[in-house]
């Protein structure tokens, strides 16, 4: 697929068209098997980029967390607070809509133009789809982004996926360890928590032809000195 056809009107059709393979109804495990892998402080806030109607972010409230999500998609937004059974209060800030209940916020809008006082006391980041939502040309200015807004000590839990080069066009586009490197080692050090066999659990990614799946979980933290 063209980059240029990875525009905000594209994620909005898919939402709307309810073409959103990459959500999982029930979570991800490996965000329960290694959060805590990133020590992250009671209390602390947790920034979910391109957070979807994700039940993630429930289960980070459970734990305590204030959770500050953004989305593009106001179908999204709408679908999570409605689903969860939440009243959700709605302030307009700026170019974005902010819907807020109890520790949860989510921020429909881009994530490029997130002003950086949002994140400011960020403690901890979870990216399971965002970073491989983007095309390589848009990750380097999403990583860019993310290390521009969010606290040089926040941690990062990053699930990436990779497959066979070529085999489907995207998204999700294959982000091996190689690509998650070139955009971060040079600010984090990088460690791999765990790899496992991702095929099985994404039927369409294998009905649109990719033969085999990577999932990685990564926790990255920032280079000390």
């Amino acid at each position: 697929m063209d980059d240029t056809a990875l525009t905000p009107g594209f994620w909005i059709e898919r939402w709307q068209k309810g073409e959103i393979g990459f959500h999982q109804p029930e979570g991800n495990d490996l965000l329960v098997t290694h959060w805590p892998s990133l020590g992250a402080a009671p209390g602390s806030t947790v920034f979910v980029p391109l957070c979807g109607k994700s039940r993630d972010m429930v289960w980070l409230a459970s734990q305590g967390h204030r959770v500050i999500g953004v989305e593009l998609s106001p179908l999204a937004v709408d679908d999570f607070f409605r689903e969860q059974g939440i009243e959700a209060d709605t302030n307009a800030r700026g170019a974005f809509v902010v819907r807020s209940a109890g520790p949860i916020s989510i921020w429909c809008g881009d994530v490029f133009e997130l002003p950086a006082e949002v994140t400011r006391e960020v403690g901890a980041v979870y990216d399971r789809a965002a970073l491989v939502a983007f095309p390589h040309s848009l990750q380097v200015r999403y990583a860019r982004r993310l290390m521009e807004i969010i606290p040089a000590a926040a941690p990062m839990l990053l699930v990436s996926l990779a497959y066979p080069v070529g085999q489907i066009p995207g998204p999700p586009f294959s982000t091996p360890l190689m690509n998650v490197a070139e955009l971060f080692a040079e600010t984090y050090d990088i460690d791999v928590l765990e790899s496992r066999d991702g095929l099985a659990a994404s039927p369409g990614l294998k009905a649109r032809g990719v033969t085999s799946l990577e999932e990685t979980a990564y926790v990255l933290r920032a280079k000390a000195g």
